[in-house]
């Protein structure tokens, strides 16, 4: 039997220490937010690279400040640093001069824990949440010394993979991954990580060269063949017709042709991280998270985290208050969030709320709910939490009309919504945040007139109840028809109606403590290519990064013309891509990655949306 610890070079340091004093002494005193470059946050696990067989970097492309806010994060480096065989680390992208600094000192993208440069692990592992960080991916290879193709990287190199929402269409990352993994991350990664290390191993000798990207072809061709929810870009050839993705063929017979989701049938035998790292500087999110439930009881058709999240499965209020408890013992923060796509739709909310306040509020510490549904339960949810920090409520009504829900299937009543925030503002809320969106199918100019006389009757109760008009912000985000979702054979709206929309609601407004805000233009289509797009939209990626791309997601840093410039010089036809509609029986870029209920499912969604859209066309 293979004994690692007796094959593996030792490594008699914990921590690279000439490289953390280079990047202490001549780089941290010249960039800003120094903190979230130094690591030994409170909780960190720290391991001695010799003494373990497999090395893992959790890798986050955006911020520290919003990376250190995602529970997966928390969760997948827990789960892994349990294990005595792994030592799993993590990296972010970093800040603009940051990255310049790294580049004129010649170092390397490091790990925060060992300051371990990212092309010494095994697996890099990235979390992709938003697809218009792209950039920010290949910004952390390069920084980290891994080739950004994966074609160009030999066995030495580590295993590059990625999970989160965006690989539920992986086109248009595909050329930088050896392999993107859906579904539930804590059952697919130790699996990925071991087999990998196991696929090595058995090679003995790992070479460079052209003699080393043969030799890790191989091993990612039997990795395709052994991990069902794996996709292995390199092994499938996508195929055009007039500007327009036609197809996707695999290129070997021994791997899948569709790629499965990787499920956990039961979360409530996932441990909880209940000793979160506890960031040096202050984050989007400071504050322990606990999820309770995992995917929604709705059926929402513009949702594809209901779709993906299938089926629903939830933690108990035992395990819940427990691994709050060992969380604030563990990091000392004062709110608790329980999270979960709709968290006030947990069978037993009512008790879990109860308990929680119980065992907190003596401690001083406050309970939040993030992601509270419009129902009858709304209308006593404010009493139940209570507030002694006069928040705010956060709701997502989406759309203001009642034919206009039926059509994007969500079942929620104005009744309910307003009697809910009559209730907030007796129990000392002083503002309430509104979600809507924009350029849905069938939108109509009433129902942009809806959002603002939602937002302005609310505004009206608050003045019943507390003598003024209550603060009310309507945020308005422009819809993109995402994959697996009923929507994804919809067109996108072209750019000429959001700008209009825009002017529309703010024109509408007439109560000065209504503010709208509306979610960028450009942004938001950008986010409709990159999610729409099929694998040539990585050329345009990648000729976006040698052009100076860099944190994107950051509306001080986007440049939504050298987008549309590397889009166009790259071929690609945006208006096929974004704004042409798909017909019901169209190959789609993303059909070779599976969901729960599967494609006929959406089928008939759509089919009934397009019934609906009918009946609604006539209405004012």
């Amino acid at each position: 039997m293979f004994d690692w610890k007796e094959q593996k070079t030792k490594e008699i340091r914990l921590i690279d220490l000439d490289l953390k004093s280079h990047i202490t002494s001549k780089i941290l005193p010249h960039v800003q937010t120094p903190g979230q470059y130094l690591g030994s946050e409170v909780n960190i696990v720290r391991k001695n690279h010799g003494d373990v067989r497999g090395k893992l970097c959790l890798a986050f492309p955006d911020a520290y400040t919003i990376g250190m806010s995602h529970h997966g994060l928390q969760v997948l480096y827990s789960l892994m640093n349990r294990r005595d065989d792994w030592a799993c680390e993590r990296a972010f992208t970093p800040w603009l001069d940051m990255e310049q600094a790294l580049r004129d000192h010649g170092l390397p993208l490091y790990s925060l824990e060992t300051f371990t440069p990212l092309d010494q692990f095994d697996v890099v592992g990235f979390s992709l949440q938003y697809e218009v960080c792209s950039t920010n991916v290949l910004t952390m290879l390069d920084l980290g010394r891994i080739p950004l193709r994966c074609e160009n990287r030999t066995a030495r190199d580590p295993l590059v993979i990625a999970g989160g929402p965006c690989t539920q269409n992986p086109e248009p990352f595909a050329p930088f991954f050896d392999m993107l993994v859906t579904g539930d991350g804590e059952p697919s990664l130790p699996v990925i990580c071991d087999l990998w290390l196991e696929l090595r191993e058995a090679e003995g000798r790992l070479f460079t060269g052209t003699a080393g990207r043969q030799q890790r072809e191989s091993i990612l061709a039997e990795m395709a063949k052994q991990v069902p929810y794996g996709y292995v870009p390199r092994f499938y050839k996508p195929e055009y017709s007039e500007g327009r993705f036609q197809t996707l063929a695999p290129t070997r017979p021994d791997v899948p042709e569709t790629i499965e989701p990787c499920v956990i049938s039961d979360l409530e035998g996932i441990p909880l991280p209940t000793k979160p790292i506890v960031p040096f500087v202050e984050c989007v999110h400071d504050r322990i998270a606990i999820e309770i439930m995992r995917g929604c009881p709705w059926q929402c058709r513009f949702c594809q985290s209901t779709v993906i999240k299938r089926p629903l499965r939830i933690r108990s209020v035992d395990t819940i208050v427990e691994g709050a408890l060992e969380s604030y013992r563990s990091t000392g923060f004062n709110e608790i969030s329980i999270l979960s796509l709709s968290t006030s739709d947990y069978p037993h909310f009512e008790e879990l709320v109860l308990r929680l306040k119980d065992v907190f509020r003596p401690l001083g510490v406050n309970v939040s709910v993030p992601s509270l549904r419009v129902n009858e339960q709304l209308r006593s949810v404010a009493e139940l939490l209570g507030n002694e920090r006069r928040a705010s409520l956060t709701l997502a009504p989406e759309v203001a009309r009642d034919d206009m829900r039926e059509q994007i299937r969500k079942k929620i009543k104005n009744e309910d919504l307003y009697e809910g925030c009559r209730n907030a503002f007796k129990h000392n809320y002083q503002a309430v945040k509104l979600y809507f969106m924009c350029g849905l199918p069938g939108e109509r100019e009433v129902d942009l007139d809806g959002i603002i006389e939602m937002a302005e009757t609310i505004a009206g109760i608050g003045k019943e109840v507390r003598g003024r008009n209550a603060k009310v912000t309507a945020s308005v985000s422009n819809f993109v028809p995402k994959a697996h979702t009923p929507y994804q054979w919809n067109a996108m709206q072209h750019r000429e109606y959001f700008e209009w929309a825009h002017q529309y609601l703010h024109s509408r407004r007439t109560v000065r403590s209504v503010t709208v805000k509306c979610h960028e233009t450009e942004t938001s289509l950008l986010e409709g290519v990159l999610s729409r797009g099929d694998r040539r939209v990585a050329d345009a990626t990648e000729l976006v990064w040698k052009r100076g791309g860099r944190m994107d997601s950051w509306s001080e840093n986007f440049n939504a013309q050298r987008w549309w410039k590397a889009i166009s010089d790259t071929g690609i036809d945006i208006e096929k891509t974004v704004h042409e509609p798909y017909d019901i029986g169209d190959r789609l870029p993303w059909d070779h990655v599976n969901v729960k209920y599967g494609r006929a499912f959406l089928e008939k969604e759509q089919t009934r949306s397009v019934v609906q859209l009918d009946a609604m066309a006539n209405v004012t």
